[in-house]
C-alpha cells in the first residue's frame, strides 16, 4: 500500500492510499455530501436505533419505501452483505445499506463479516460508478464489536478495495465521538 501523503485538516485528516484518498472526519453522517453514506442498518431493513434510525429520520420516508420493496424482493439482509436505496432528503444521492455482524466472542466470523460490510459496500458504489462514499463505524454501537478490532478491519479493508479498479475515490470514516475518532485514526497511522 502506497502512503504518499497525509495532512491534517479542521475537520479531520486524510491519507493518500493507492492514488484514492481515505478520509476521517467527527461528525454527523447524514450531513455528508457525498455520493453515498453507508447505513448500518439491521437485517429486516426497517429502520432502527443509533446510525440507522438517524439516517431513515433525515432521509424520510422514500427510504423505508425503497427498503421495503427490497425486503419483498429477497427477504432479511444478511451480514456482511449491501443493497442500495436512493438517499431521499439527504445531500447524498444513495444509501448503501449493510448489516454488520453482532460481536459474540471473536469466535462467530465476526471479523471476516465485519469486512464483508465494508466490501460489499464498496463494490455497490463501484457498480453504481460513485466517486465519494461515507461509512460509520459499523456494528461498534449496539452490536458490541470492539472498535479497537473493528476500525483496522475497516481501514484496511478500503486499501485492499483501492488496489482494484473502480470508480471511488475517496472514502471517508465519519465517526461521531472522539474515542471512535481516535481508534480510527490510530488504525490510519498504521500504514
Amino acid at each position: 500500500m502506497s502512503s504518499t501523503s497525509e495532512k491534517s485538516e479542521p475537520s479531520g485528516i486524510s491519507k493518500s492510499v493507492e492514488g484514492k484518498t481515505i478520509r476521517l472526519l467527527r461528525g454527523d453522517i447524514t450531513r455528508e455530501e457525498v455520493d453515498a453514506i453507508v447505513n448500518a442498518a439491521n437485517s429486516t431493513l426497517m429502520g432502527g436505533g443509533g446510525v440507522d434510525g438517524a439516517i431513515h429520520r433525515a432521509g424520510g420516508p422514500q427510504i423505508l419505501e425503497e427498503c421495503k420493496q427490497i425486503r419483498a424482493m429477497q427477504g432479511q439482509l444478511p451480514a456482511g452483505q449491501a443493497v442500495i436505496t436512493g438517499g431521499g432528503n439527504l445531500k447524498a444521492q444513495y444509501v448503501i445499506h449493510t448489516v454488520g455482524p453482532i460481536w459474540r466472542d471473536g469466535s462467530c466470523n465476526e471479523e471476516e463479516t465485519l469486512a464483508s460490510a465494508y466490501r460489499e459496500s464498496l463494490k455497490l458504489a463501484a457498480q453504481y460508478e460513485l466517486k465519494t462514499v461515507s461509512f460509520p463505524s459499523i456494528s461498534t454501537g449496539a452490536y458490541g464489536f470492539p472498535l479497537s478490532k473493528a476500525a483496522p478491519i475497516a481501514i484496511s479493508t478500503a486499501c485492499e478495495f483501492f488496489k482494484e479498479q473502480s470508480s471511488v475515490e475517496e472514502v471517508r470514516f465519519v465517526l461521531f465521538d472522539a474515542f471512535a475518532y481516535n481508534e480510527f485514526e490510530t488504525a490510519l497511522n498504521v500504514l
